[in-house]
């Protein structure tokens, strides 16, 4: 299977799992070793205001931080990353294509709302892991489909619609799938 690395896997609205139901996550890592990901539709009731007041032990309110701090996966929620549009000069960072780049370094947090900080960011805590094989097996399932990453849908769309969004790139209507696995 090809990599799937920048692509969103939507979830379809069968998916059984009460954690991934209609989320949508991007896909950081896929190679023969498993897959890592980050859910980008469900919001934390926090801010990024109080993840960096919590973590810098400081009361600096910025309009700018107002954002939505979001779960990206059942793995490891006490861990940041920070997908952003592409800035270099970041202590841990890794280009994801073109448009993306995945920090997880606290110096980006600390310019988040700053003029230092980048363009379009998200910010979760924790990610989505597949083992060796997983993932292909749940594609085979029928739990996800797949699409190519849009920054549109990452940076502009807002989190409670951006399941809805995913599925409308599909060109089709997901509530009109079938559950049956199908070989032809």
């Amino acid at each position: 299977m090809d990599s799937l690395e920048n692509h969103l896997l939507i979830a379809m609205p069968s998916l059984d799992d009460s954690f991934f139901h209609k989320t949508v996550t991007y896909i950081c890592e896929h190679n023969e070793e498993g897959a890592m990901g980050l859910i980008i539709n469900l919001p934390l009731n926090l801010t990024v205001n109080d993840l960096l007041n919590h973590i810098n032990q400081e009361d600096k309110h910025l309009a700018t931080r107002e954002q939505q701090v979001l779960t990206g996966g059942p793995v490891a929620q006490d861990r940041g990353f920070v997908l952003h549009s592409p800035q270099p000069g970041w202590r841990s960072s890794l280009s994801l294509s073109r448009d993306i780049m995945i920090t997880t370094s606290k110096d980006i947090l600390d310019a988040l709302g700053t003029e230092q900080a980048p363009n379009d960011f998200i910010v979760t805590l924790g990610y989505a892991g597949w083992s060796a094989g997983q993932l292909e097996q749940e594609l085979q399932e029928n739990a996800w489909l797949t699409i190519p990453a849009s920054t549109e849908i990452l940076f502009q769309t807002p989190v409670p619609q951006r399941w809805q969004k995913a599925t409308e790139l599909l060109g089709i209507d997901v509530g009109h799938l079938s559950n049956d696995i199908g070989h032809a």
